[in-house]
């Protein structure tokens, strides 16, 4: 299966000016993924689709292929990720080169444990859905067992509609969020389907310290602040 892993970072972020290059702790924020697609044994080609050119210019020197410059159009605030993903699959085709699955890689989420892209990619090829999304644990006191609409004269409802509250923390089922940090789909599906996620969705939970996924400054510190206490470990 011949895999085509994408990177996209978009000029313009309004939350944190520069936020794709800015530097976290001496290093720019992109350089965390481009550094793990490096170790990554299955992933045939890894690109940037970006429409900055000094965000092109710090990936390049990264070593991150740039192929092409993304269009206006699809680096607007409202552009989703599934038309940058086919603006990289058509560009590719024109070219005479044809990939099975896009594994997109934000940068905003930059923890990846070690190996998790080849674990990932691993078990996208031996399951074949139309996608796979990497996933964390809901924390218990979030979980949708435990959290409640509020209706009419402030009485509290179950959210999941239940009738009755489950009263121990070991008795909840495990639920699960995205994370962020992996997304492996089919071009199938992305370009037949119209989707990133399709109908056939597999999970890949991911065991990690610290979810990290930068929006606002707020996320930005904490991110420095986990990395710092990595490196006090070392």
């Amino acid at each position: 299966m011949k895999i085509l892993g994408l990177i996209p970072a978009r000029g313009g972020s309004k939350g944190i000016p520069g936020k794709n290059i800015k530097l976290l702790l001496g290093k720019p924020l992109i350089a965390y993924t481009i550094e793990q697609v490096k170790a990554s044994n299955l992933l045939d080609r890894v690109i940037l689709s970006t429409d900055d050119p000094k965000i092109a210019e710090v990936a390049k020197a990264h070593g991150l292929d740039v192929p092409f410059m993304r269009p206006d159009a699809l680096a607007r605030d409202s552009s989703g990720s599934l038309g940058v993903v086919q603006h990289a699959l058509e560009f590719f085709e024109a070219q005479g080169e044809v990939f099975d699955a896009v594994c997109l890689l934000q940068v905003t989420s930059p923890y990846r444990p070690e190996g998790v892209i080849d674990e990932a990619i691993a078990l996208f090829i031996k399951e074949k859905p139309d996608s796979l999304v990497s996933v964390r644990k809901v924390p218990d006191e979030f979980n949708p067992h435990w959290t409640f609409e509020i209706e009419k004269n402030n009485r509290l409802k179950i959210s999941t509609g239940e009738e009755k509250i489950i009263p121990r923390r070991q008795e909840l089922p495990p639920t699960y969020h995205r994370d962020g940090a992996i997304y492996i789909t089919s071009t199938d599906t992305i370009q037949n389907k119209g989707s990133l996620l399709g109908d056939d969705i597999i999970a890949f939970p991911i065991d990690s310290p610290k979810l990290i996924n930068i929006d606002t400054m707020d996320d930005w510190n904490e991110a420095e602040a986990f990395y710092r206490s990595l490196e006090d470990k070392d």
